[in-house]
């Protein structure tokens, strides 16, 4: 499947707020939304967010932020709201419940990677078993009562060893349970739409995909 290679720093000045793409450094003076608050390319310093946009520039882009905040492609994503419009209930609200089950973001959710790139990267170099089996596959939307465990012959990397320093700084949601010491997490419930603290307006990607 096709990936994004350039610079990620790109996607957050193009949509005009920090989207987590890089971990730790998108909290240091070192991110570009901080040092560069504008859009890419050449024509970025002249307003390009000040300009008036239309209903459905609004729409995609808010469509576009959230493709990128997961890491999903476009077929994918259509793919995740044609099932979201399957289910009974608010179609945004269940887009965005799946989008958070990903095992790739429940991993960044339960703070095993500092951002969502190196969690999908994590999972696909197989350091988690997935209900004692091992599992590969970013993708895989999680289950109620699914357990996430790091790998016993991963636990011996040294960005594990250190992991134990730096959880104590973050949180998991209410919907996962972590055990620091075993280093095993579990899907307690399924996330709700106060859980996702995500400034995202799934209403607009709802219109942008019913047009």
């Amino acid at each position: 499947m096709a990936r994004n290679t350039g610079p990620v720093c790109r996607l957050c000045r193009r949509e005009g707020m920090k989207l987590y793409l890089k971990g730790e450094r998108c909290y240091t003076p070192k991110c570009s939304v901080e040092k560069r608050n504008y859009a890419p390319g050449m024509h970025g310093k002249k307003g390009t967010f000040k300009r008036k946009v239309s209903d459905y520039g609004v729409q995609l882009r808010e469509k576009q932020k959230a493709r990128r905040i997961y890491g999903v492609q476009e077929r994918q994503f259509r793919r995740y709201f044609q099932s979201a419009v399957r289910v009974k209930g608010m179609t945004g609200v269940t887009l965005l419940q799946n989008l958070e089950r990903r095992l790739d973001n429940v991993v960044f959710r339960l703070g095993l990677a500092d951002s969502r790139p190196q969690a999908r990267q994590l999972v696909r170099h197989g350091h988690f078993t997935l209900n004692g089996h091992n599992h590969n596959v970013p993708s895989y939307l999680t289950k109620l009562g699914d357990t996430i465990e790091v790998r016993a012959s991963s636990r011996s990397n040294r960005y594990f060893k250190d992991l134990a320093d730096r959880l104590g700084e973050r949180r998991s949601p209410e919907w996962l349970e972590f055990d620091v010491n075993r280093m095993v997490g579990r899907v307690a419930a399924m996330p709700d739409r106060q859980s996702v603290d995500i400034p995202l307006q799934d209403q607009l990607i709802v219109e942008y995909y019913s047009r």
